[in-house]
Parts: structure tokens; sequence; C-alpha cells
């Protein structure tokens, strides 16, 4: 014989009365009279022909049974709240989680994410940033943004592109640079890449270039660019990555020699399926990329 529909509210009265073991505090939570509730219980164990409480003097002590039923019901009440909560004008919103390196997202994602949400409002999207370590898998992820070669392991990876790097420093000690052997002589900024100012030299026709005695290592290029504004050194970096420090004239770019050591790239784990908010960011990123994206 089918079970009869059992009524949402009294489910919802015995749930809120198991978490609080008070049919008291359960009625000010939703908002109804301790008679009510109780009432509303004690039809859920009519249908069920179960006992869900022990009725103490001091409060409620919740049975085997209730005990049973009490994490289903409150998975499925919190499910549906989530749910709910993603409604907003007339559509559902759908969580992306983007993982992304710090210099992307300062230097061309945040400038853009207005255009995102005009075009796709219902994307909620959760950013964490980087220095270009990240594990997809255990941080949850949907996509990452990563600056490389495109090989990771277990990865599927769509090129965005390139951000070649060149000399950047502040006006006034690009003032006394008249060719790139007055490097020679500055304190450089790089990151933890070696062979990034050698490649650099090597374009600019001055072999492999001075030891890097005096340089300043960091994991960050957001972190040598502000060491760089106020004067601590000459970073090589992506100019494209930094176009309103260029614009504001903190920063200028002193030669027209640029090195590429690899390009941006939109990644996710090869074994998840790309949802439709996934889709449209990917969709939306190919279609606001730089239009001259290698030099």
């Amino acid at each position: 014989m089918p079970r009869p529909h059992l009524p949402l509210t009294a489910l919802r009265a015995f749930e809120a009365s198991a978490r609080h073991l008070s049919f008291t505090r359960a009625a000010i939570e939703l908002h109804v009279t301790q008679a009510a509730v109780s009432h509303q219980v004690k039809l859920l164990e009519d249908q069920l022909s179960v006992t869900l409480f022990k009725r103490l003097p001091r409060g409620l002590r919740v049975t085997a049974e209730g005990e049973a039923l009490l994490p289903v019901l409150t998975e499925s009440f919190d499910r549906m709240a989530d749910l709910l909560d993603r409604f907003n004008a007339g559509y559902v919103r759908e969580i992306l989680t983007l993982g992304a390196v710090g210099t992307f997202t300062v230097g061309w994602l945040l400038p853009r994410l207005t255009g995102l949400r005009e075009r796709h409002p219902h994307i909620d999207l959760r950013l964490s940033t980087n220095n270009n370590r990240v594990d997809i898998a255990s941080e949850g992820l949907d996509y990452a943004i990563r600056f490389g070669n495109g090989a990771w392991h277990d990865t599927h990876a769509v090129r965005l592109f390139d951000a070649p790097l060149s000399v950047l420093c502040p006006p006034q000690i690009a003032a006394g640079l008249r060719n790139p052997k007055d490097l020679f002589s500055q304190t450089l900024l790089r990151s933890y890449r070696l062979d990034e100012w050698s490649g650099w030299f090597e374009a600019a026709g001055l072999g492999s270039g001075p030891p890097l005695t005096r340089a300043l290592m960091f994991d960050s290029s957001l972190a040598m660019m502000e060491a760089a504004v106020q004067g601590v050194g000459i970073a090589l970096a992506p100019p494209l990555m930094f176009e309103r420090l260029l614009s504001s004239g903190q920063i200028v770019q002193p030669f027209d020699i640029y090195v590429s050591r690899g390009s941006y790239w939109l990644t996710r784990l090869q074994s998840k399926s790309e949802t439709p908010a996934m889709i449209q960011f990917r969709d939306w990123l190919m279609d606001n990329l730089p239009a001259v994206s290698v030099r």
C-alpha cells in the first residue's frame, strides 16, 4: 500500500524541533505557535507510525527513528535553501569556481569583469588567486588560468594569449638608460624563472647578460612591479598585464625588446564535463582576447 504524501510543514516542524530539542524554540524559528509545531510533529508520527521524540519535562530527546530521519531532512532542506538562494531576477545563478594567476587577475580579468556580469548576470563567480601553483582537483575548481606551455597532467588546456616580457621601470630610472647594456649596472628584479633575464639579454644582442648577483627574486609579478614602482629596481614583466601603470606614467617601457616564456591558458580537469556556466565563461573569455596577442 503506497504511503500517503507527507506534509512539508510537518517535516519542517520535526527538523527544527530536533535541532533545537524544543518545540518552543522551533516555533520561534518557524514563526508559528508552540502548539502548531507540536501538532505537526504528532501528525508526522501518526502518518509514519513511529515515535520521533521522547517528551521530557525539560525539552525533547530524539528517538532512534528520529535520528535516522533527521540528517536526511537537514540535507534536503539545506539543498532546497541553497537552490532557492540562487534564484535572482527570474533566473538561477550558477556557481563558477575559478583559480587564476594573480598577475592575470589584476592586470586583465578584473578590469573586464563588469562585461562578464552584464553578459551573464546569472554566473556567480568564486575567484581565488595564486602564483601559478594550483591543484584544480584538491581546490575544487571548475577552471584554472595558468601561465606556461599548456602541458599539465590530466588537464585540458585552451590557449588564451601570450604575454611577452619586457623591461619596465619608473621614469626616473628610465631616464638613465640609453641602451640595454646600461642595465648591467642596475638592480634587476626577477621571478623564480631563471631564464627570463638571460633570454631578454639574448634578444637584445648581449648574450646571456650579466650575472644576476644583484637581482632580487619575487614569487609574484604583482609584488615585483610594486617594488619597481617604488624604485627598488628594474622589472622584467609583461606590459600587457600592467597597462594601467603604463597609462598613468608610473612605469615606462624604455626598450621595445621582448622575450616570450609562455602563454596564459584556461585549464580544467580532463575528467570534468563543462557546465553551462563554464561554457559561457569560456566563450566570453575567447570573445575578449587581445586583438594582437603575440609579438
